[in-house]
């Protein structure tokens, strides 16, 4: 049975480059539990460039909301929301290019949508019942995204910190830090955040029962 559209909580989490917004996500999502929960990335509804060369790949600005592919995400939280699956593309971040499959997303109970431009589209905005913005740090933000981008997406320290000064400070200044406006929480995203985890666990899940 597919329940209400009514019965489902979606929950955005926001928040600057390594703000610890996608952490702070996975734990919240582990702590309500796997068959209560969905969680979206914006990360993996990058834009396609397969079109393009390497070097041209590497060019783009992938810290505008152009380079997301809003409408599909647009679409997906919809579904999800309305009690539907949805099958989510996947994102190789070292050829900057989409995975030949997705993976398949059910409709959980609570859906957390979590990405550093998710309060930017009023029409994604809209469909949050709670929206959350992670706030850190500009240096410490600057510390992780150099860690995860060389440990995870094959970067080296130039290649980081001249993205960073060319568009990853710039779009923050004028996209992200801007949307922590429309948050109805914001959050540190320092430290352990485990007692952060368990109060949130706990709301989110008052308010879906009370709706």
């Amino acid at each position: 049975m597919v329940e209400s559209e009514t019965s489902r909580l979606v929950v955005g989490i926001a928040g600057g480059t390594g703000s610890g917004k996608s952490t702070l996500a996975r734990r919240l999502a582990r702590r309500i539990g796997q068959d209560d929960c969905t969680l979206v990335t914006q990360d993996n509804y990058y834009g396609d460039l397969t079109h393009l060369g390497m070097a041209a790949r590497a060019r783009v600005n992938f810290d505008h909301p152009e380079s997301i592919d809003a409408d599909l995400l647009i679409d997906h939280v919809t579904r999800l929301k309305r009690g539907e699956s949805v099958v989510t593309p996947r994102y190789d971040f070292s050829r900057h290019a989409r995975l030949s499959e997705g993976v398949e997303l059910p409709s959980r109970g609570v859906i957390l949508v979590e990405g550093i431009l998710v309060l930017v589209w009023p029409a994604l905005a809209k469909l949050m019942d709670v929206k959350i913005f992670v706030e850190t740090p500009d240096d410490i933000r600057l510390l992780r995204r150099m860690r995860r981008d060389i440990a995870d997406r094959g970067r080296d320290v130039d290649s980081v910190l001249g993205q960073y000064e060319e568009t990853v400070r710039p779009m923050h200044d004028q996209f992200v830090r801007p949307s922590r406006g429309l948050a109805d929480l914001i959050v540190p995203g320092e430290g352990d955040n485990q007692i952060i985890v368990k109060f949130l666990a706990v709301a989110l899940q008052a308010l879906r029962g009370a709706a």
